[in-house]
């Protein structure tokens, strides 16, 4: 992988940078310093986005962060290109944020106006992103109706998760059939543009008094509820959880009007793609207690959710 690291650095004119892994989960992630700056260099995982899918990424990335949002910014490489193949890997180069995870800084932090904060940056984000115009070949996954219950669901068919129990495979084809047509009735009249889809804790850097959001991987085209329905889905279990979706939803509200008649319904969703998702990495360390959690959380949820 060193090999391929300085190959990479080559291209962007980095020759003899120090560098080292600070992530890898779907990508790999190297922090990368010149004299003079740091930057992210990532290696994609191969077969997971084409170079079109990356490449509007990085021009996502780019527009937003030129209008004052606090995002990764992609970094021309000597040729001029942001996108380059290394050893059959897909890599470019960002720019790196300073900061500690939100999800580090918890509990130092007044966490009603760290939410509130959150909710305003994802607001601006979405408000953002509509008044860009998409270029020409413009594509990112699509997390709509199919994206979340079709055949082929963009993180995988939840209902069909292994570990299922006969009663639990039951009760996630049901949610799954109604959830399907609740959606259809209401999808037209739901906020749907870009959105980031994965903003987790981890991905929430804090510096100072500003909010910086990363890890763009995920991000796509998808309903905007989906986006919030990330973010509490991830703090259900907190003590003060309803004061933190209170100030989250308040945080995005002071910046644009949103519809939140459907949001338990898009938590629970959210819920069942991560059993989903889960799926394929059934052999990794943790798996299986990962497993039951998503499970247990998505059993609960879908039992509310089909009641009324």
């Amino acid at each position: 992988m060193n090999k391929t690291v300085n190959q990479a650095l080559e291209l962007w004119g980095m020759t003899g940078a120090d560098y080292h892994l600070v992530a890898t989960r779907e990508n790999q992630v190297f922090k990368v310093t010149t004299n003079e700056k740091t930057f992210a260099l990532r290696l994609h995982r191969k077969n997971y986005r084409t170079a079109a899918e990356l490449l509007s990424e990085l021009q996502w990335m780019d527009a937003v962060a030129k209008v004052g949002i606090a995002v990764p910014a992609p970094i021309v490489s000597m040729s001029g290109d942001t996108l380059h193949i290394v050893d059959g890997i897909q890599v470019d180069v960002l720019t790196w944020l300073f900061g500690t995870s939100m999800s580090e800084v918890m509990g130092a932090s007044n966490r009603n106006t760290l939410f509130y904060k959150v909710g305003q940056q994802m607001a601006q984000l979405h408000m953002a992103s509509d008044k860009w115009s998409t270029p020409k070949g413009f594509v990112r996954c699509q997390w709509n109706r199919d994206g979340l219950l079709g055949d082929a669901p963009l993180w995988d068919r939840f209902w069909d998760n292994p570990a299922l129990s006969p009663q639990d495979c039951e009760l996630f084809k049901h949610l799954r059939a109604k959830a399907t047509i609740d959606l259809k009735l209401i999808e037209n009249d739901l906020d749907y543009g870009l959105i980031h889809a994965d903003l987790v804790l981890e991905n929430v850097l804090v510096d100072g008094d500003q909010l910086q959001l990363i890890d763009f991987d995920d991000g796509g085209f998808g309903y905007r509820l989906f986006d919030l329905a990330t973010t509490l889905l991830k703090i259900q279990t907190e003590h003060d959880y309803p004061f933190l979706r209170d100030a989250l939803i308040k945080g995005y509200i002071s910046v644009r009007i949103i519809d939140l008649a459907a949001l338990d319904l898009f938590i629970t969703l959210r819920s069942a793609t991560y059993v989903g998702w889960n799926r394929a990495r059934m052999n990794e360390d943790g798996s299986m207690a990962r497993n039951e959690r998503f499970i247990n959380r998505t059993r609960e949820l879908a039992r509310i959710f089909l009641q009324h």
